[in-house]
């Protein structure tokens, strides 16, 4: 049987992505060394790293004056580097979600945190709108795409003051515009490769804006310097991300890829807008995220929900259950989803719907 990986991360990976790297973990380019025992500082893994860096930058066009950096910690570790690095005085923050809420608690160990928009009076069902963004705060974080909620902000928003966004769930799903960010952070394990590796796409002219002594390992302008390799990074991770953007580009870049996620997520939003036992926990169709779709049965049919989770499992649908927050179900159609595993998920709900 055919299985389909829903799950939220780690996610389902390209399978030129998985074949690829599996083959350099035995042989790495026919040198007769695996991929997890070549020295980070050799020609071969350089190689590696810089295709991969160079890669990024032209698939997100990436303007001169930027760096782009492979790191280790995942986002959660941004949440403590990004204040370290940039915050003086004062930051705002738009609370979306989990993540965003945590990203908040680690900026007040460095600062005062202006919380200028929050959700979380409605279990953050929605992106705020209509907040002031303070022109003397050091940046503006935000959060474009909430993975156990399902929301996302799905434009490249004006700041008057540097912007900053935790991109992990939605980097590469769609073009965006880099130049209007002071920093772009990004977990791999959804869009670009699997856990262990995070990439960081920041605006050199920022860097020391901060005169505060920081760790060495949590300064951007080492890692700048050292390009990524102050430390021994994640170099099995690091090839699987270059093998992405390789799949990635051949697949027609970012315009294709968001036409393609649009196409999967119409798909599945328009029967659960049709099915007679399911809704869409996010009201706001605007608001609604292309990458992780969260949806509950109706209240009157809410006993049927361990009934389905069953149901869909039978037919190969793995990690559909819904973070306990919202409950339900949520269906994470990263880049890496084919269409047919939407269309295999949406034929479960008609067929489940048919059969109760």
């Amino acid at each position: 049987m055919k299985k389909y990986n829903f799950s939220a991360g780690p996610s389902i990976l390209p399978e030129f992505t998985v074949k690829k790297t599996a083959e350099a973990i035995l042989n790495l380019d026919g040198i007769g060394l695996s991929l997890m025992e070549i020295s980070h500082r050799s020609k071969e893994f350089d190689a590696v790293i810089k295709q991969a860096t160079e890669r990024m930058k032209e698939i997100l066009s990436v303007p001169e004056g930027y760096s782009v950096l492979f790191l280790q910690g995942g986002a959660s570790l941004q949440f403590s580097m990004v204040p370290c690095n940039f915050l003086n005085t004062k930051a705002a923050y738009v609370d979306t979600g989990v993540w965003a809420s945590k990203a908040i608690k680690e900026a007040k160990l460095y600062g005062e945190v202006n919380v200028i928009a929050s959700s979380a009076g409605s279990n953050y069902d929605r992106i705020p709108t209509n907040y002031a963004i303070p022109g003397d705060a050091d940046y503006l974080h935000i959060t474009t795409n909430n993975t156990i909620y399902g929301t996302e902000l799905k434009k490249d928003i004006d700041s008057p003051v540097p912007l900053i966004a935790d991109a992990s769930s939605d980097i590469l799903s769609r073009p965006m515009d880099v130049s209007k960010y002071a920093l772009i952070y990004a977990g791999a394990q959804k869009n670009i490769g699997p856990s262990g590796v995070v990439v960081v796409i920041l605006k050199n002219s920022l860097l020391e804006k901060v005169k505060r002594p920081m760790p060495t390992m949590f300064n951007y302008k080492v890692h700048v310097e050292n390009e990524s390799l102050y430390n021994t990074p994640s170099c099995v991770g690091i090839y699987a991300c270059l093998q992405t953007l390789i799949w990635l580009k051949d697949l027609g870049g970012l315009k294709a890829m968001h036409k393609l996620n649009l196409e999967k997520a119409g798909l599945l939003y328009d029967e659960i807008e049709r099915n007679r036992y399911f809704v869409s926990s996010v009201a706001n169709t605007d608001d609604r995220s292309i990458m992780n779709v969260t949806f509950i049965m109706k209240p009157e049919y809410k006993e049927l929900e361990p009934k389905f989770q069953e149901f869909a499992s039978s037919r190969g649908m793995i990690g559909l259950k819904g973070h306990r927050s919202v409950g339900g179900f949520r269906a994470s159609i990263y880049n890496a989803m084919p269409f047919e595993g939407v269309k295999a998920l949406v034929d479960a709900m008609k067929e489940f719907e048919n059969q109760v």
